[in-house]
């Protein structure tokens, strides 16, 4: 169910609802690990990699690309850890190769990530009442853009942000600040930001005064403090049922 944390707020009809992609719409983690280990597989028969020798450097070679470019969008890209991946096992430029290992993943990873029961049902009434949605979203806009695609769900949005189009990651308050103009609102418009991590979504919606709600999942506790929400649901039929009573509030 629905449940609201913060007691000023009184619901009504949004004025457009803001959406994260990862682990909102979809569930991350069993996509990922399937696609890391398909990935795995084919390094090992493509290069007769030891499996131990290949899961700790893989793991090497995601730190320091985070840590070599901070919280921006290509600190995620897989091609970038698999190109490091194949530096670090001491072959020269494998470029074919990377390549290749990053194919595998994002197919691999596309085919085990389903829309989570109820968003889409969501999505299509929201459109049928007129209310704006949108996507902010960290990671590379092709890739992003390939998700959404593969959900089709291509023509769904009214606007899409990810942070490599501001240089920066959530909780960034520029993703959201463009998001509200690609929308042609601002902060007095009543916006709803629709999320999974306290602390981008959570935070990142505040800072643009958004409604914010929390969608409960294993990786990520309720936000508590500054990282608090406004409300928190487990599943898309109780946000889905939550926003048809406003509407026919609404209407009466």
């Amino acid at each position: 169910m629905l449940k609201q944390l913060n007691s000023s707020i009184t619901l009504r009809r949004p004025d457009a609802i803001v959406f994260d992609t990862d682990n909102t719409l979809y569930e991350y983690e069993p996509a990922n690990a399937k696609a890391e280990k398909a990935v795995e597989v084919k390094a090992q028969n493509l290069l007769g990699i030891d499996p131990d020798l290949y899961h700790a450097t893989y793991q090497k070679s995601k730190k320091e690309i985070k840590s070599q470019l901070g919280a921006t969008a290509s600190s995620h890209s897989r091609l970038l850890y698999f190109q490091r991946l194949l530096e670090l096992l001491g072959f020269k430029a494998q470029l074919m190769t990377a390549l290749d290992l990053e194919q595998t993943f994002w197919r691999t990873f596309l085919a085990n990530a389903p829309l989570l029961t109820g968003v889409r049902e969501l999505l299509d009434d929201l459109r049928f009442h007129n209310i704006p949605i949108a996507i902010v979203t960290d990671l590379t806009s092709h890739i992003q853009m390939r998700k959404l695609t593969y959900f089709h769900l291509e023509e769904t949005f009214d606007a899409f942000v990810t942070s490599e189009e501001v240089g920066a990651d959530k909780p960034d308050q520029r993703n959201f600040e463009l998001v509200l103009k690609k929308l042609g609102l601002n902060k007095t418009h009543n916006v709803w930001m629709v999320g999974d991590n306290p602390a981008t979504d959570i935070v990142g919606g505040k800072s643009i005064n958004a409604v914010t709600f929390q969608r409960l999942q294993m990786e990520f506790e309720q936000g508590d403090g500054n990282c608090k929400p406004d409300f928190i649901f487990n599943h898309f039929k109780d946000l889905h049922e939550c926003v048809l009573n406003l509407f026919e509030s609404s209407e009466t």
